[in-house]
């Protein structure tokens, strides 16, 4: 029998076929992600029964809203709409982020924020200009000098202050190793510049401004503490929190794993005593006993006090957060750097701490969030943040009995920075990130 002859031959390369409709997509994501088990086929359906039984409440709610009532009032917007009454927000928008600031000098507060952007650049941003470290580093005084007004002679005084420790801390180094020997010298030489510049924060500041604002009076309107409040109130303490937890943190962190005795008895100290006491007892230490350990006569403004122990609450945490990340580092990185003939100070600062860092930034970020929303917490001591102003709110007569919105709104605002901050974690983790996976 003779073969077939052969009917067809390809001339060409055939395309390849578009893969099935189920394997790309939002089809293939849902199935991978969604539906890929009995179980999360269940789950999922669940979830979405609540999250449309949730939009089926609270949609009417929002649409049906009133922001504009003939009367500005809850009576006022249940006669005209039967949802949500946002004209609370409407009326209380400048209080909820000034407090009781005075309206005619809203711009200071609004030009510190600016500011603060504009300070924080350099270093949250690579490609921002260097140049504006500079205005990174005197930021904290030209905010307060905004904010707090007064004279201008106090911030520069501060700042000749910080100036000098600085010099004696740099410089001072070479001539106590000649006193105390080369091992204590720089460790003497940092305690003289910090001891220095608390006693010219203690005795020279306030003195000197006195003198010279009489001779020369330079500066802004002074404003008292218990006109700040809202959003303006958390963000001050927050990011003062923020800013100067983390530098202390790193001291403390490598305090505790100093070989010198002394250093690391009150780094371990200072670091169980302030984790081992609620936040709460340390804003009522602030608020209402540390007057009694100052001079008579003395005046210590309250939201500086809030600062200050809020600061040291978070760096007690945030010492154990680097401590971990130094700790989760192989020996051989202290071993390289020693073979390198680097001093204490050149591996910590160049091989060390980058790595531990960057290995904890989830729980630094972390910490900080927590940080962040711990500040609600002043309502305890009088201070009135946004829920402090959500309570005096309710006590007016014309909103007794709104709720949702004012809580909803605030519950917003932090999500929206606690939010923010997660994301730029997770961008730096991105950036910094060695491995190839």
């Amino acid at each position: 029998m003779s073969k077939n002859p052969i009917a067809f031959v390809a001339d060409g390369q055939i395309p390849a076929s578009p893969p099935p409709s189920n394997a790309v997509g939002p089809v293939k994501w849902m199935k991978d992600n969604l539906f890929s088990g009995a179980v999360n086929s269940i789950l999922t359906i669940m979830a979405l029964f609540v999250v449309f039984a949730l939009a089926y409440e609270i949609l009417p709610w929002l649409i049906n809203s009133s922001w504009f009532p003939e009367e500005m009032s809850l009576k006022g917007c249940r006669a005209e709409a039967e949802g949500a009454c946002f004209a609370v927000l409407v009326e209380r928008r400048w209080q909820f982020v000034f407090g009781f600031y005075p309206p005619e000098l809203y711009w200071r507060p609004t030009l510190a924020f600016i500011l603060l952007i504009v300070a924080l650049a350099p270093v949250l941003v690579e490609r921002a200009p260097r140049q504006l470290l500079a205005l990174t580093a005197v930021y904290p005084l030209i905010g307060f000098l905004l904010i707090w007004g007064g004279s201008i002679w106090g911030p520069l005084a501060i700042i000749a202050g910080l100036v000098i420790g600085g010099l004696i801390i740099a410089k001072g180094g070479n001539t106590f190793k000649a006193v105390v020997g080369e091992a204590f010298g720089p460790l003497v030489s940092v305690l003289t510049g910090i001891f220095f510049i608390t006693l010219w924060m203690m005795l020279a500041v306030s003195p000197l401004e006195t003198a010279i604002h009489s001779a020369i009076p330079i500066g802004l309107q002074e404003i008292q503490s218990d006109k700040l409040g809202g959003f303006m109130l958390s963000l001050i303490i927050g990011f003062v929190g923020i800013a100067a937890s983390l530098p202390i943190g790193i001291a403390l962190a490598l305090g505790r794993q100093s070989d010198l005795m002394i250093v690391k008895a009150i780094s371990v100290g200072f670091i169980e005593a302030i984790r081992g006491v609620p936040l709460i007892t340390l804003l009522f230490v602030a608020s209402v006993l540390l007057n009694y350990f100052l001079p008579p006569g003395t005046t210590f403004d309250i939201i500086l006090r809030v600062c200050i122990m809020v600061t040291l609450f978070s760096a007690a945490y945030m010492a154990e957060v680097i401590r971990g990340g130094i700790a989760g580092l192989p020996k051989g990185q202290y071993e390289a750097a020693d073979a390198m003939g680097l001093t204490y100070g050149q591996s910590m600062r160049l091989i060390i701490l980058p790595q531990a860092l960057k290995i904890s930034i989830p729980n630094i970020v972390s910490s900080f969030i927590g940080l962040f929303k711990d500040t609600t917490l002043v309502i305890i001591i009088g201070l009135l943040d946004p829920l402090g102003l959500i309570s005096t709110t309710r006590a007016d007569a014309a909103w007794n009995g709104i709720v949702w919105e004012l809580y909803g709104f605030v519950a917003l605002f932090f999500f929206v920075f606690c939010y923010s901050m997660s994301k730029y974690s997770q961008y730096l983790e991105r950036k910094l990130a060695t491995d190839h996976r």
